[in-house]
């Protein structure tokens, strides 16, 4: 080799070196306890535990629900997506004071009316995307792992019984308070039931409570009864992923006095229990108002899905940084309905030609070749991905940049193709399409917005609810075509755009290529104007915008 050339292949290695470490990154994680973000390490190299606070079933689940559940969903698949084994913990309380009162008002078995609503919720979360948890445990199926953790509390003086309930004594746990900040004081605001005059201390919470005539009980060295609320995660986290594990999470609303009381739990029960990382996720709110089901101004995931698409509801979900707060908004989830529609059709639209030209394409086994600007979009986007996500998971800067600018970029190929080129150039643009392609499919995957379905069938899905919105069925928005194809050849333009901007206030787009005229759906352009219901639908009110 002269010398040259080896100079020339020492910059190249040196160019290379220098790119690899530009692109190298950390997964950092914002840790509630430390207030401040911090690289992700699990305990043990390669494998992560995880544990999410679910629902208390007894009724539908709402907005809010979903955020939580699609938030640390992004987190389970970008886990994955990283290479870690993941064990995934995430509980249905279905034994519970909210549960039993619901049961008491419709005559029904509490365990079985909670039963409905957990089988409800995994409904809810399917339609979602959202993967199964590695486990879902339930309180009624752990009580022994529950009872034991609070005889393991008491023989170390940090419980103790009265008249047959069991109250942790936080007097005896002096780092009360270190995730929350919140004094001793504050926790019987946070209650879910009336100070006792029993406790030694208003502060101390509920371990088991005795039983009560009509309510579901279970036998206990302490007398007949049922959990409090807080002791149940920390009995099953500590059931399947031990006392030391990786990330613990759930909403903010659950810092205090949930989360605080179960650290105290557990490491009354194990002084060596240890979560390395707290993270929690944004309110939804209505009217800047946080949404639950207490205040009654909520709207559950299905009220959201019956107009909405379900994907388009997660696109709407993960559109603002997990932590963040996020208000509910009929003109965000119409943007998201339409962002998400531009990108199931550009990538229908990519497939569709790949079909006709099967012909065209190679099988030698050979690398792809790929257009100057295919590498440098794919480099961009698989970088900005990179970088957007091991920050925190900051999705909602993901789907705009390189992510657009490669959707934008398939659909200036596909245009090429339309057009006389040599065979060369042809296939260039083919192979380009196809691993641009391959690199979109790849974020949407981890973000949880693949389709389950064919693109062309979550297109008409969505074009379905556009409709449901409108409260149009197709036949009324063909009909509009054929008058206003009438009205066209009778040149009256004038009527004819006022035909088409009817329907786009109603968000249904006309768009007219060479002779025909196609729809499809669009955010509407005066978002003050009622949109009529079809007949017997339930449409939630709609809230003041963002």
């Amino acid at each position: 080799m002269d010398l040259s050339k080896q100079e020339t292949n020492q910059k190249k290695a040196s160019k290379t070196m220098a790119k690899k470490e530009t692109q190298e990154f950390q997964f950092v994680v914002y840790n509630t306890m430390t207030q401040q973000k911090e690289v992700f390490k699990p305990k043990t190299p390669g494998k992560v535990r995880m544990y999410v606070c679910g629902v208390t079933a007894y009724d539908f689940s709402h907005l809010g629900h979903a955020r939580a559940a699609v938030s640390f969903d992004v987190l389970y698949r970008y886990l994955k997506h990283l290479g870690y084994e993941v064990t995934y913990v995430r509980n249905f309380t279905d034994v519970d004071d909210k549960i039993i009162r619901r049961a008491n008002e419709t005559g029904e078995d509490p365990i079985s009316l909670s039963d409905q609503y957990c089988k409800e919720y995994n409904i809810d979360m399917s339609d979602l995307q959202c993967l199964s948890p590695t486990h879902e445990p339930r309180v009624s199926d752990h009580m022994e792992q529950i009872k034991d953790m609070i005889t393991q509390i008491i023989n170390k003086d940090f419980g103790y019984v009265v008249d047959g309930d069991v109250f942790f004594a936080v007097d005896k746990f002096p780092n009360y308070g270190k995730l929350s900040g919140q004094k001793l004081e504050n926790n019987r605001a946070g209650e879910r039931v009336a100070v006792d005059s029993r406790k030694r201390n208003p502060s101390d919470f509920a371990l088991w409570k005795a039983a009560k005539p009509g309510e579901p009980s279970w036998d206990s060295p302490w007398g007949p009864g049922r959990p409090g609320w807080h002791i149940e995660c920390s009995a099953m986290s500590a059931h399947y992923l031990s006392f030391k594990f990786d990330i613990h999470g759930g909403g903010l609303d659950l810092i205090f006095p949930h989360h605080e009381n179960e650290i105290a739990q557990s490491c009354a029960a194990c002084e060596e229990s240890d979560v390395s990382y707290w993270m929690h996720n944004g309110h939804v709110t209505n009217n800047n108002e946080k949404m639950s089901k207490s205040l009654g101004n909520f709207f559950t995931i299905r009220q959201i899905t019956e107009r909405y698409h379900p994907l388009a509801l997660r696109y709407f979900l993960i559109n603002a940084h997990y932590r963040s707060p996020l208000n509910y908004s009929v003109v965000q989830l119409e943007g998201a309905s339409d962002a998400v529609f531009y990108i199931y059709q550009t990538l229908k639209d990519f497939q569709d030609a790949l079909l006709q030209l099967q012909e065209e394409m190679p099988n030698d086994g050979k690398p792809a070749r790929i257009t100057p600007d295919a590498k440098e979009c794919i480099s961009r986007l698989r970088n900005e991905f990179q970088v957007k996500m091991s920050d925190d998971l900051s999705t909602s800067l993901i789907l705009t940049g390189a992510f657009l600018e490669a959707l934008k970029l398939v659909n200036n190929l596909l245009t090429m193709l339309k057009k006389k080129q040599q065979k060369q150039q042809r296939l260039l643009v083919i192979q380009s399409l196809k691993e641009i392609e391959n690199e979109v499919t790849k974020v949407l995957d981890v973000l949880g917005l693949q389709p389950p379905c064919s693109y062309n069938k979550v297109l008409l899905q969505l074009k379905e609810k556009a409709l449901t919105r409108a409260g149009l069925v197709e036949d009324d928005v063909i009909r509009l075509i054929n008058e206003r194809a009438e009205v066209r050849r009778n040149k009256d333009f004038l009527k004819s755009d006022q035909m088409r901007a009817h329907l786009q206030a109603k968000g249904i787009a006309l768009m007219d290529v060479g002779t025909e005229t196609i729809w499809r759906p669009c955010v509407p352009v005066q978002q003050d104007s009622e949109i009529v219901p079809s007949e017997g639908q339930k449409v939630p009110p709609k809230p003041e915008t963002a």
